[in-house]
């Protein structure tokens, strides 16, 4: 039994799909507060799970920079006291994080030994999450994704594909370059993972869909596959201003995690593929 936070968003409700009802205990922030150690105590008394996953993250980037303290509990001290109880119920905790940790100044994909220097409160917050579980838990592993979508939720490709139907000409960014990834396949990567978690290791992993792509790669591959009559127009970063500043590239380095869990990844187009099919 394994016990998902952020069990609401796309990958918790990815996994939900792949586990069903009687694999999991599903929690949200309206059920288990992890930014309150005494609420998971409580919890874990009243619960029984050999496992954690933690899907809650606070990840609104440009909103982030209006509430870092907000996004301080959610991605940093939440992870803490996930880490903490994993290490007192001597069970396996699974994190969630991100290629914001990277500043965008690399040209080649980046290993789990690549430095980090996060520009934005986001960034930050999730590196700091990453830390609190390589210092508190006993046993875990931190994935690192980037460009997350899924047929749930608000995303880049379920956004692409409503302005695809409604605009003659879409404008995305086409100099920020990283790799889409459908979260179904993070989804079963992680539960690939989970079972093969040596005792006692905390170790940092990679994980995407294959391949690179721009914002505007995306877009396009999107909705030309949708088979939308929308134009896609690449620009630039300085055309498009945000609050944070986003990497610039950040495609992550998987050899790592094939190499320990010999696992088969999909290619970025495929996830699209399947996407639309489902939403269709």
């Amino acid at each position: 039994m394994f016990l998902i936070t952020g069990a609401n968003g796309q990958l918790g409700l990815c996994l939900k799909d792949l586990l069903g009802e009687s694999k999991a205990l599903y929690t949200d922030a309206a059920d288990l507060d992890i930014t309150n150690y005494t609420a998971l105590e409580d919890y874990a008394k009243h619960h029984s799970f050999d496992a954690i996953i933690n899907c809650a993250a606070y990840t609104n980037v440009d909103k982030a920079e209006e509430e870092p303290t907000l996004a301080h509990q959610i991605n940093a001290v939440g992870p803490a006291n996930l880490a903490r109880l994993a290490a007192h119920l001597q069970i396996p905790l699974v994190h969630i994080s991100t290629d914001y940790v990277f500043d965008g100044t690399a040209h080649t994909p980046l290993s789990e030994q690549a430095s980090v220097r996060p520009l934005g409160v986001y960034g930050k917050t999730k590196r700091e999450g990453e830390e609190a579980v390589l210092s508190l838990a006993q046993t875990a592993v931190i994935l690192r994704t980037a460009w997350l979508y899924s047929p749930y939720g608000k995303n880049f490709v379920k956004t692409m594909l409503r302005l695809g139907q409604t605009n003659k000409e879409v404008r995305v960014v086409a100099d920020q370059i990283g790799t889409p990834t459908y979260a179904p396949h993070l989804a079963e990567a992680i539960l690939h993972v989970l079972p093969k978690i040596k005792k006692g290791e905390k170790t940092l992993y990679h994980f995407t869909d294959e391949g690179v792509a721009s914002w505007y790669d995306l877009a396009y591959y999107a909705i030309k596959q949708a088979a939308l009559p929308a134009r896609v127009l690449p620009i630039k970063t300085c055309e498009y201003p945000t609050k944070a500043v986003r990497p610039a590239f950040s495609v992550l380095d998987k050899s790592k995690i094939k190499k320990d869990f010999a696992l088969i990844i999909n290619h970025w187009t495929q996830g699209v593929d399947e996407c639309l099919k489902k939403l269709s």
